[in-house]
């Protein structure tokens, strides 16, 4: 199994979208990378609708439950941005319970 993590960023500056998509495995230990270019894409515009796609990625139950809380607070965990911008967020996850599902069995074998 591949424990790498991916992030591909794509700007519409025009749209004032950013689409940060991941893809491997997010974990409660590898969001916190994710993290750091969500925060860096968030500060390229104020304003900006920040997408995360997680859909073709594993992810743990608590790494997609710590995004959902980025976006339903508008903001990072205080350790990634301390000053607590706003943090427009939209998460795209896997198909339900996609994500449990792929972890167990990856962790089973």
């Amino acid at each position: 199994m591949n424990q790498k993590l991916k992030v591909l960023v794509r700007v519409d500056l025009d749209c004032g979208e950013a689409q940060v998509a991941a893809q491997g495995h997010v974990t409660a230990q590898s969001i916190q990378a994710l993290y750091v270019v969500m925060k860096r894409a968030n500060h390229l515009r104020q304003g900006l609708q920040l997408v995360v796609d997680v859909s073709h990625a594993r992810v743990e139950p608590v790494a997609l439950e710590q995004l959902r809380e980025c976006s339903k607070t508008h903001h990072l965990p205080r350790s990634i941005d301390p000053q607590q911008s706003e943090c427009n967020v939209r998460v795209l996850a896997p198909a339900d319970g996609a994500a449990a599902s792929r972890y167990a069995v990856a962790a089973a074998a």
